[in-house]
């Protein structure tokens, strides 16, 4: 059997199994869309009053009270700057570096399964067509090789295999709007925990400038 045999046989098979893999999918998008609506939903916090705690306790110079603070917090920014103020000691460039390299930490953290909802809302459209593509071609066989040919069969199989385009379109619609959505609370945290490494960059710099016997 040639590869056009095998090619044409699988083709003929329908698109049944795309419905299956389609309500696989879907079922999968929705457990990542729960998955971080409740991430999303434990880490927010109210900025406003968060950095204006957190600017009180800096300008008493009260960097313990400040560290309890943001120990406290459950949010990506807190948890930068709790990874800075842990290592004061070492002084204004290492934590810099610190600070940085907790952000990516976080943020990849934060990205987590997004690109599975990326992935189905990009893509479940084209599997969905592929599916309605293959019920069409096996409608067209069966009406070639029935023994009494009626156009109402190929209209069943067509309409059928439309069903395919439709999930495929119910699949990735929720997909693309959460996964915007989540993309855009992403922009946001990362947002606040480059300010929050701002903050405690200009109170460190600027303790060591007012203190520079602390180098020697």
């Amino acid at each position: 059997m040639d590869i056009t045999s095998i090619l044409k046989n699988l083709a003929l098979v329908g698109g049944d199994w795309i419905l299956y893999l389609l309500i696989l999918s879907s079922v999968l998008s929705v457990a990542v869309m729960i998955y971080k609506a409740i991430y999303f939903y434990r880490n927010r916090i109210l900025w406003d009053g968060f950095l204006e705690m957190l600017t009180a306790f800096m300008n008493k110079e009260d960097i313990e009270a400040a560290t309890a603070y943001v120990q406290r917090t459950s949010n990506p920014a807190a948890r930068v700057l709790l990874a800075g103020f842990q290592n004061m000691d070492k002084g204004a460039d290492a934590v810099e570096e610190i600070l940085i390299g907790k952000r990516i930490s976080e943020k990849f953290k934060m990205e987590s399964k997004l690109v599975i909802l990326g992935t189905l809302g990009n893509n479940a459209p084209f599997i969905g067509l592929f599916g309605t593509v293959l019920g069409i071609i096996k409608a067209f066989h069966d009406l070639a090789t029935a023994q009494n040919p009626n156009p109402s069969v190929v209209m069943t199989g067509v309409s059928e295999a439309l069903v395919a385009t439709a999930v495929g379109l119910f699949v990735a619609i929720p997909a693309v709007i959460a996964y915007n959505y989540f993309q855009r609370r992403v922009k946001e945290f990362v947002t606040q925990m480059e300010a929050a490494s701002k903050i405690l960059l200009v109170y460190m710099k600027s303790e060591e400038r007012t203190k520079p016997h602390a180098r020697i």
